[in-house]
């Protein structure tokens, strides 16, 4: 399901070729905020923290379930039992030994609460979690849930240590900020908006693992910059490549390309509607954005062709569930765009403007928002865009509730049970980031997703799926814009890299 192709090797050398062969630089675009992983879905986040922690398993390049904090799992015939046997002499970054209660505390007190995607999508499906002895978890399942065991990696569900965290806001513990995980590399220092230090765990319990030493993430906010510095030797690694800047790469770095990595897999770049404003809640409105809005434009501009414009709600990379052609009732047509506003009583005022909203959106996507306000200005509608840091966006769209618009990318995971479900499903509404941004309701979407998420017959599931994206696509409570595919690069000092996952650098290792 996992697209990954290796395009080329080598960079000259540089800058970076007299440090330390075993420390490697990483470049991200904007500050974590903090490093907990389990109390938020954001990529900045994940691409840093997700190295200091483990879950129960991981996921290879195809999404194939590796064991990971557990050695192994069987699942009971009717589906609704499944028990985890779990690695052996782990212990956490401070000495302490992991045990089955951090693994039950962490799902029930902070999974289960604060991580979009676990609480949307698991947290509905479990009816307990047991841990009758040190090495042994249980989870007792209110239905079948298809998707469990490739909902339990690091980046679904990093497991906290229940010592640090029980009894206390996992919003505000200090250990958000000196984390203590089980991970490959172990916490070392955080300069807010400057870098991440982390160092080997010496006592990983993978043999041989890490291969590095170290590792330094490097906020650098601006694409050209970071690839300046990839080009000069100054950073090693790149998890993310905007699409201009892939063809100056090719022959000088290794890339990859794929739609997985640190943060989620299978993203879609979405608008979303805060359905709690008057005007927005008008489905006219939402169908002038849908036909004024030039998507190939957006693709073409802002992804150089990398990725693809959506076609429906659901990600077309799962492939059993999506609708193809579900949303081509909206075609760029800027006229009939017209005509919706007016049937809305947005009429035109004497300088041509109808209405003004309020874009947010991470400063990763300001071309997106550049393109929407100059293309939606045709309309006569006015576009503010606010760039905000993750931890800011998370406040005031879902706390707060303070927007017109959110720029979103949401990602889909490997089964909509994962991703898809906290985007549309009412318990999902609530404070907790980057689930139901435009707080949509539907009793019958409820249903369809409970009935997806109650079976294990694919082709029932995708049934459901489908008849649920053909009542969004109606309702458009947000307008699906681009799927979006990723590109990594790094040095040819360093091989296996794992951009694909959440643990990218378990396995990195200096070139020879």
């Amino acid at each position: 399901m996992l697209l990954v192709l290796v395009v080329s090797l080598s960079l000259p050398l540089g800058a970076a070729e007299a440090q330390d062969s075993r420390t490697a630089i990483v470049a991200v675009g904007g500050d974590p905020g903090h490093l907990n992983p389990a109390i938020s879905t954001a990529g900045p986040l994940h691409a840093v923290a997700d190295s200091l922690f483990n879950g129960l398993v991981s996921l290879d390049r195809d999404g194939t379930v590796r064991p990971d904090l557990a050695t192994g799992w069987s699942v009971a015939e009717d589906g609704r039992e499944v028990r985890f046997t779990l690695t052996s002499g782990v212990t956490w970054h401070d000495g302490k030994p992991f045990t089955a209660q951090d693994v039950k505390f962490t799902f029930e007190e902070v999974l289960f609460r604060f991580h979009a995607r676990t609480r949307a999508g698991l947290a509905p499906a479990v009816e307990s979690i047991e841990a009758p002895d040190a090495n042994t978890v249980i989870f007792r399942l209110k239905r079948p849930h298809p998707a469990l065991l490739r909902q339990l990696d690091v980046t679904e569900a990093p497991i906290l240590p229940r010592h640090l965290y029980a009894g206390t806001d996992p919003n505000r513990n200090e250990a958000n900020a000196r984390p203590v995980g089980t991970g490959a590399f172990r916490f070392e220092s955080y300069r807010r908006d400057e870098s991440v230090v982390l160092v080997r765990n010496e006592s990983y319990f993978k043999p041989g693992l890490p291969k590095l030493d170290r590792l330094i993430f490097r906020v650098i906010p601006e694409n050209a910059t970071q690839i300046a510095a990839l080009a000069n030797g100054e950073v090693d690694y790149l998890g993310r490549v905007a699409p201009a800047d892939v063809a100056r790469l090719k022959g000088k770095a290794t890339l990859a390309e794929t739609t997985a990595g640190p943060g989620g897999a299978n993203c879609i770049m979405t608008l979303a509607f805060n359905l709690q404003r008057p005007a927005l809640a008008a489905l006219p409105v939402r169908q002038a954005f849908a036909h004024a809005l030039d998507r190939r434009q957006m693709l073409d501009v802002v992804q150089f062709g990398q990725g693809r414009v959506a076609g429906a709600p659901i990600h077309s990379a799962i492939g059993w569930a999506t609708l193809p052609g579900a949303l081509q009732a909206y075609g760029l047509d800027p006229a009939k765009a017209n005509g919706l506003l007016d049937q809305a009583k947005l009429p035109r005022t004497n300088g041509g403007e109808r209405a003004t909203f309020d874009l947010l959106m991470f400063p990763a996507f300001a071309r997106y928002a550049e393109l929407m306000r100059q293309q939606l200005a045709q309309v006569g509608i006015v576009l503010r865009l606010k760039p905000l840091d993750p931890a800011a966006f998370a406040t005031a769209v879902f706390a707060q509730r303070d927007f017109d618009l959110a720029l979103i990318s949401y990602c889909n995971g490997v089964d909509p049970e994962i991703g898809v479900r906290r985007m549309y499903h009412s318990s999902a509404v609530g404070n907790v980031p980057f689930s139901n941004a435009a707080a949509y309701r539907n009793a019958e979407v409820d249903r369809l997703f409970d009935e997806a998420g109650a079976s294990i017959d694919t082709a029932k599931r995708g049934e459901a799926y489908r008849a649920m994206e053909r009542i969004v696509a109606h309702d458009l409570p947000y307008w699906w814009l681009v799927e979006t595919d990723f590109t990594s690069a790094w040095r040819g000092a360093f091989v296996d890299f794992a951009p694909w996952r959440g643990q990218f650098a378990e396995r990195a290792a200096p070139a020879r």
